[in-house]
């Protein structure tokens, strides 16, 4: 007589990725939208050196980035691996309805522990790696390096700190993010905006217009900076909790 084989629990479904909220504090809600003024009005007052003197001016800008981007996150955000990316409830117990938002748990020392471990590893890293796909895109690889590697440093500042700030360094998580598998927030939506801005940046350097803003890499750090600005306040806005899909 045959025995019935022990039947097994479906495995769980692993769950939906969600967008990244705003912490639920005032602070948050304010320096949201004070963070790209800062960061296009810091940029707009350096441009003229920029252009005079790509590799000095850059560099001398990535300790004020990177100290803006580290209190976004602090600030905003809430960091990967703790509660704080449980949403907050929709609704109160007398019924009232609340604006979604994350919760402030660990505290503020917690966030800028993590945002300075993001800070770090997103220096690492993320420069090598977007030197090489600027190269791969078609930055001169013979001259022009130093400028290469300064318009990485601040395309990983602007993009990969607050990614890696957020989703942490989980392989399946970055799996989902490259195939933009992940709904859009204002992380996730600056992130393309850096990109799609650098590469859109890179339209008047062949024209033959002859302007000294046009050589590289002015063109491709301020279209990433401007693209961060504005898809982050898209991806924040607009198109929260939207899938982008290419079909």
């Amino acid at each position: 007589m045959e025995r019935n084989p022990i039947s097994q629990p479906a495995p769980k479904p692993s769950p939906k990725p969600r967008p990244i909220p705003l912490l639920e504090t005032s602070a948050a809600r304010v320096f949201t939208h004070l963070h790209p003024a800062i960061l296009l009005s810091s940029y707009l007052l350096q441009f003229p050196s920029i252009v005079a003197d790509p590799i000095s001016a850059l560099a001398m800008s990535l300790l004020p980035l990177a100290l803006l981007q580290v209190t976004y996150t602090t600030i905003c955000l809430p960091p990967t691996g703790t509660s704080s990316y449980m949403p907050a409830p929709k609704a109160t117990k007398a019924g009232l309805k609340k604006k979604g938002g994350a919760k402030q748990t660990g505290g503020y020392a917690t966030n800028l522990a993590t945002s300075l471990l993001a800070l770090t590893l997103a220096m690492v890293l993320g420069p090598v790696l977007l030197t090489i796909v600027l190269i791969l895109f078609g930055a001169p690889i013979t001259t022009h390096l130093p400028h290469t590697f300064l318009c990485a440093c601040h395309m990983s500042l602007l993009a990969i700190q607050p990614l890696v700030y957020t989703h942490g360094v989980n392989a399946a998580k970055w799996r989902e993010l490259s195939g933009l598998l992940v709904p859009v927030d204002e992380v996730v939506g600056g992130s393309l905006g850096v990109f799609i801005g650098a590469w859109l940046g890179a339209i008047p350097i062949p024209l033959d217009w002859d302007r000294e803003w046009q050589k590289w890499p002015v063109t491709i750090v301020t279209g990433a900076y401007i693209g961060y600005a504005l898809c982050k306040f898209l991806g924040g806005s607009v198109a929260m909790g939207r899938h982008i899909n290419f079909g």
